[in-house]
């Protein structure tokens, strides 16, 4: 009983001991990352950078955002079935498993073990000793006196949120680009119908040019031009039906399934652009884009595992304890108290000589650190140029917009004016070909421009971070 009280003492001053250690250590500072944010993104007016934390379009929901119906229910289908985005799903499952574990690391492991101990000693010949059977119960238990647990367990928490920022990131990418391949087959499929109304035109003015060739009143050569023309405008309806197709498997395969046709009901010179956009500040990146936060996230992980290195230095204090029945016979386990014993005991491991391992491997964990937070800070750089950019091509691009409209509306306009003037004889086909040529070539690129507008408010908003709400 007297070894068993100096076992308890001894435990007690070591624990003592570790204590006052540690609060002359004093707490480890975690490295401070330079977060500065500018007052506002290049581009943006006072007006949209000015607004409200709760009017910003990064907290929308894109169910409000997008005013397209179809368009939202294809984007419902592609969160529930996407093949990249059950996968960050699965990895959050993953880290939640690893975050549990390191949360019981401060509670003792307990183990349960029976035993039959049989000893054979031989002097000349073999002689055997009695048999000692033992039923017990250990539980050993590592103090956390300089933190190293502590920091491993907060390590795993960043770790587990950081999966779930990564998550929302793929989300908020795979919005964005359902909504972009959306616009795109919408302008495809007013780049087929201008195409199809061209060519009615050309084979309309392609009659009237045989008939005024019948008439002697104009040249074959004038035909020919015109059957070029016309073949010209042809040739490009397969190609845009096959872009069609091609939109249509990559939306597919977004929303995990096979390729197939993908139902839209609205036209594009329908949908809804808005362009009051209220962008907020730069500083709500950590609030609202999940990729930054992974960033930030990883800065705190690297923290805690140069503090867990850290700790390594220092001794660890193990309390052991162990108790149960022991007995020569297995029927002599239950004659109690005669059979139990007890033991109790404390340890305090110190690391001397392990090949500099400890010393790299802190020095290591530093230079993570660094890493960690120079990828913050280039998140924060990208995250700013991304918005910037969207502000300033969609500010364009709606310039842009306006100038083409007018030139459409200019040559469509002088289409009409064209045929009139060629059926009075004061206009040559040639004037004509050109006419109906450029009043495509606009009308195309006009679709192709508009398209860009719905894109870049997309882009816009998933630069933010909206799309994860």
């Amino acid at each position: 009983m007297k070894k068993k009280r100096d076992v308890v003492v001894l435990t007690g001053m070591l624990f003592l001991v570790g204590l006052s250690m540690a609060g002359c250590s004093g707490s480890r500072e975690s490295a401070q990352r330079d977060g500065a944010f500018p007052a506002s993104y290049r581009g943006s007016s006072p007006a949209v950078s000015g607004a409200s934390a709760d009017t910003v379009i990064a907290k929308i929901p894109y169910r409000s955002f997008f005013a397209d119906k179809t368009l939202c229910a294809l984007i419902d289908t592609a969160v529930v079935n996407n093949i990249d985005l059950q996968i960050a799903l699965k990895n959050i499952d993953y880290a939640e498993q690893l975050h549990n574990s390191a949360k019981l690391g401060t509670l003792p492991s307990l183990t349960v073990g029976v035993q039959d101990i049989r000893n054979n000693s031989s002097d000349n010949g073999v002689k055997k000793t009695p048999q000692e059977y033992i039923a017990s119960a250990s539980a050993s238990w590592e103090l956390d006196i300089w933190g190293k647990i502590r920091s491993r367990s907060q390590s795993s928490l960043a770790s587990y949120l950081k999966t779930k920022e990564a998550a929302k990131a793929v989300r908020t990418r795979l919005v964005a680009d359902v909504a972009t391949g959306y616009y795109n087959l919408l302008m495809l499929d007013s780049q087929l119908a201008v195409s199809r109304k061209n060519l009615a035109l050309a084979d309309t003015t392609l009659k009237m040019m045989l008939l005024q060739y019948t008439a002697g009143q104009v040249t074959d050569l004038a035909i020919r031009q015109q059957e070029a023309s016309r073949q010209s405008i042809a040739g490009s309806i397969p190609l845009i039906e096959q872009n069609i197709a091609l939109q249509e498997n990559a939306l597919s395969t977004l929303c995990g399934r096979m390729p197939g046709t993908i139902r839209r009901n609205q036209l594009l010179y329908k949908e809804t652009v808005t362009d009051d956009l209220s962008v907020g500040i730069p500083a709500s990146m950590l609030q609202n884009r999940p990729d930054v936060r992974a960033a930030e996230l990883a800065v705190r992980i690297a923290n805690a595992d140069v503090d867990e290195a850290g700790a390594m230095f220092y001794p660890s204090l193990i309390v052991t304890a162990q108790g149960g029945v022991s007995a020569l016979k297995s029927s002599e386990w239950f004659s109690v108290p005669g059979s139990l014993f007890s033991v109790l005991q404390g340890s305090l491991l110190q690391p001397l000589f392990q090949r500099g391992q400890l010393k790299a491997n802190f020095a290591q964990s530093k230079i993570k650190r660094d890493q960690a937070e120079l990828f913050f800070k280039q998140s924060m750089l990208k995250a700013v140029e991304e918005v910037s950019d969207a502000l300033v091509r969609l500010e364009k691009i709606k310039e842009q917009e306006v100038i083409a409209q007018d030139r459409v509306v200019t040559l469509q306009k002088a289409v009409t004016n064209a045929g009139m003037l060629f059926q009075s004889g004061m206009a040559t086909y040639l004037e004509v070909i050109v006419v109906q040529n450029n009043v495509l070539g606009a009308e195309l690129n006009l679709a192709d421009i508009r398209r860009q507008h719905l894109a870049a408010i997309a882009e816009l908003y998933r630069s933010l971070g909206g799309g994860w709400r």
